[in-house]
């Protein structure tokens, strides 16, 4: 059998930047016809879509794949509170305005599924379909399992600053490397997190947005 399977696009030939009044992002663009918004979570960046790129394009779609804040090569603002879910959604909002698109498909993954649904719910005349992996609508964490509740230990265990960070780092990113199991992009993850100020700025969108009461 013939391996027809579209080989990954090339992310950095892919990528312009879209200067915004939020900061300059990079953003990969591929592929003619309607728009699929792809967004990220943590601790990925653009290139968690590479696989999927050429197939969307092939299919007839123009893929856009930003940085969101804190990650990759977008702004990393310092304080927490800029991290909150609705400065994501103004983000997204520009960048599209910045390049004249006006309607989406909108995919998002992990916190850029958060992003996705919050962006649907507010932007109704900008998102024409909505994809959310990992992530359910809001408001149903009540419903958790107590084997879910233990499998997302991380998410609290992330509230405390400096504490995690110093955690996830020790030798030689050990509790990172397991807590990801291998992940074929582990080696970009830890050469992105290692850059000063970018494993804060990703851990910020729990501190964020996820902190218990």
């Amino acid at each position: 059998m013939v391996d027809t399977t579209p080989e990954p696009v090339d992310v950095a030939e892919a990528t312009r930047t879209i200067e915004t009044e939020n900061g300059s992002f990079p953003v990969l663009e591929h592929g003619d016809g309607p728009v699929v918004l792809m967004l990220h979570g943590f601790p990925d960046s653009r290139h968690l879509w590479r696989h999927q790129v050429p197939a969307l394009a092939e299919a007839g779609f123009r893929v856009v794949a930003p940085d969101m804040r804190g990650f990759g090569g977008a702004p990393k603002p310092d304080a927490v509170e800029k991290y909150v879910l609705p400065n994501a959604v103004e983000d997204v909002m520009r960048m599209l305005a910045a390049m004249d698109i006006e309607r989406v498909r909108l995919v998002g993954h992990d916190w850029g599924a958060a992003v996705a649904w919050l962006t649907a719910a507010t932007q109704p005349d900008t998102v024409e379909q909505l994809v959310a992996l990992s992530v359910g609508a809001p408001g149903n964490s009540g419903t958790w399992s107590v084997e879910q509740r233990e499998r997302s230990w991380y998410v609290y265990f992330f509230q405390f600053e400096a504490v995690a960070e110093a955690w996830l780092r020790h030798d030689n990113w050990r509790l990172f490397r397991e807590w990801t199991r291998g992940d074929g992009d582990q080696e970009r993850y830890i050469d992105d997190l290692s850059r000063p100020g970018a494993l804060t700025a990703g851990l910020n969108w729990y501190r964020a947005n996820a902190r218990p009461q």
